[in-house]
């Protein structure tokens, strides 16, 4: 491809609300373009990235014996109704009505329409084990679309489905899939955790994520330096630090003048922040939840999400918190009453807390559980910490910021058996099926690549991905003699299968230089006058500083060799 016919054009500036070093180089780079706020396009250099992540992974699917199949981005909404996901998804599901109104959704998955099909397939035991996938456009209405290609409404993902006679089975399926994820992202130059999740809206009793660990992640990973264990912060647990242990004092009421957190009331009593209780106002589908932790630890609304079997959890509206003559600063279980209660286990590790007076100005000494206040729920609904306890092995966790570039589910028989997805056993009765599913978003990828691949002048494309191998840079196209040998040395590399984008303008070096670094091809060949003269072209890597000089007539095999060699990543 010529520089001169390429349709994009790379940008010196962005709009400042490209958040995320992805977004701000991929849209400079002229490889994506932005449609809507979440909506993008891919341009002809970025398309060509993604062919290249779609080819990887169809080869390590195809290997595993998985079949490729398409799904319609249209769904049935009686589809999500069987299953009660509509309620889930909530806000997030795009939904519409056809010319007879009938309701119809937007896929932001296809878990439903992929077990209906099975459903009328599948009859046997011996129609199983089974392994379908797709790479499909997807649709959920994010709230707050951020950082590019990494939080989206409309992307393009893969969708692999696991289907097994028995949880036995799922358990080999699953085993499968993982080592095909990790042979994808090696090939894709990316280092991968893989850590327990949150099986969110999906559903499920067991799911894992692929993390790329950098420090521009949107997720926090909690790991242990010591032993396997790792969890995205949202499924993560932790042994808490123990709080002091007395014997249990009365209760006294102290003056809090003007006190309204955690901070100021640990630094006005000159106290731990763990000699507290926190109190947080929820409303779980709009019912009002009183919650209670340890002063020095935070709510994990994800857990917490769970033991409410919620949809919508958030923070309780001010007239909510009036309604319910609830003191915002000074407020605590004791003596509540009519208020659905949850407090963290971390209560009970302590003694004599200070917690609220339930009055404007006023904190109790000494408050106990369960002495002196009792809760609905006592579960851990906190976010594990760094320097907390490996729940495994006890060592010291460590926390780290990460990109999630894949998440795979154990479903079991959730789907199958709503929608009726039942098969034969050899012994002649009717099981439902039991499923998996395995999804990767390609655009995440993408970013992802560009987040751990990058410099200050640029991206840094690992051989595998980059949209080219070659960037020929030719400077002085203007003198005849040096576009006759471009030209010549162009047609070589193209001949011999190497993807090469000849930079053929007439702009200046300068020009041509920082659109290469920003470009990140691995291979720079370039031509120049003096290289005329010596008859030779100096190549360059991309992260290199100094060039090497190589004969013309040696150009194509000397860059075939150094390609070969170099392995699919930087």
């Amino acid at each position: 491809m010529r520089s001169s016919q390429l349709f994009s054009k790379t940008l010196r500036q962005v709009s400042t609300e490209a958040d995320t070093v992805s977004h701000q180089l991929l849209l400079k780079a002229g490889m994506i373009y932005q449609v809507a706020s979440g909506v993008y396009s891919y341009l002809p250099l970025g398309l060509r990235v993604v062919r290249n992540i779609e080819r990887i992974i169809r080869e390590e699917l195809d290997a595993q014996g998985a079949q490729e199949m398409m799904m319609p981005v249209l769904q049935p909404f009686e589809l999500w109704e069987r299953t009660g996901r509509h309620v889930s998804f909530g806000q997030g599901l795009f939904t519409l009505s056809d010319r007879r109104d009938r309701k119809l959704c937007l896929g932001p998955t296809h878990e439903e329409v992929i077990t209906e099909i099975v459903h009328h397939n599948v009859n046997s035991y011996r129609d199983l084990p089974l392994l379908l996938y797709q790479i499909q456009t997807k649709f959920r209405d994010e709230a707050r679309p951020r950082g590019g290609l990494l939080r989206v409404r409309e992307f393009t993902m893969v969708d692999a489905y696991s289907f097994d006679a028995g949880e036995a089975e799922l358990d080999l399926s699953y085993q499968k899939m993982i080592q095909a994820y990790k042979n994808i992202y090696s090939r894709c130059g990316l280092p991968t955790m893989v850590v327990e999740a949150d099986s969110g809206a999906i559903g499920g009793k067991e799911s894992h994520e692929f993390m790329l660990l950098t420090s521009s992640g949107e997720d926090k990973i909690i790991h242990c330096p010591n032993c396997d264990y790792a969890a995205n912060v949202d499924k993560a647990q932790s042994i808490k630090p123990p709080g002091e242990q007395e014997e249990p004092l009365p209760m006294e009421e102290v003056a809090t003048p003007g006190i309204r957190t955690i901070e100021e009331l640990a630094s006005f009593l000159h106290i731990p922040k763990s000699r507290t209780l926190k109190a947080v106002f929820y409303s779980a589908d709009k019912d009002l939840v009183f919650v209670v932790t340890r002063g020095d630890l935070e709510v994990n609304e994800v857990k917490l999400r769970h033991v409410l079997y919620c949809s919508e959890l958030n923070l309780a509206s001010e007239e909510q918190v009036k309604r319910a003559h609830l003191v915002a600063g000074s407020a605590s279980p004791l003596g509540l009453h009519g208020i659905r209660t949850v407090a963290d286990e971390s209560i009970t590790l302590g003694t004599n807390f200070v917690a609220g007076a339930n009055k404007p100005d006023f904190h109790i000494r000494n408050v106990n559980y369960p002495r002196d206040f009792q809760v609905d729920l006592l579960v851990d609904i906190t976010l594990a910490q760094a320097g907390q306890g490996c729940p495994k092995c006890g060592a010291k966790l460590l926390s780290a910021p990460g990109i999630e570039v894949g998440h795979i589910f154990k479903l079991g028989t959730m789907f199958s058996q709503k929608l009726a997805a039942f098969f034969l056993t050899r012994e002649g009765s009717r099981k439902p099926i039991v499923m998996g599913c395995y999804g990767i978003g390609i655009g995440r990828i993408l970013a992802a690549a560009v987040e751990y691949y990058h410099d200050d002048k640029g991206i840094i494309w690992p051989k595998s991905l980059a949209p080219y191998h070659v960037y020929l840079c030719a400077l002085g196209m203007d003198n005849p003699e040096l576009a006759q040998v471009a030209e010549k040395l162009y047609a070589e590399l193209e001949a011999v299968g190497m993807a090469t984008l000849f930079d053929d303008r007439l702009d200046p070096p300068g020009v041509k230089f920082n659109d290469a670094d920003l470009l990140g091809i691995p291979l720079r060949l370039i031509l120049s006058q003096r290289c005329l003269k010596s008859e030779s072209v100096e190549i360059k890597w991309r992260t290199e500083k100094e060039p090497q000089l190589v004969p013309i007539a040696e150009a194509a095999s000397k860059i075939d060799e150094l390609l070969s060699t170099r392995g699919d990543s930087n």
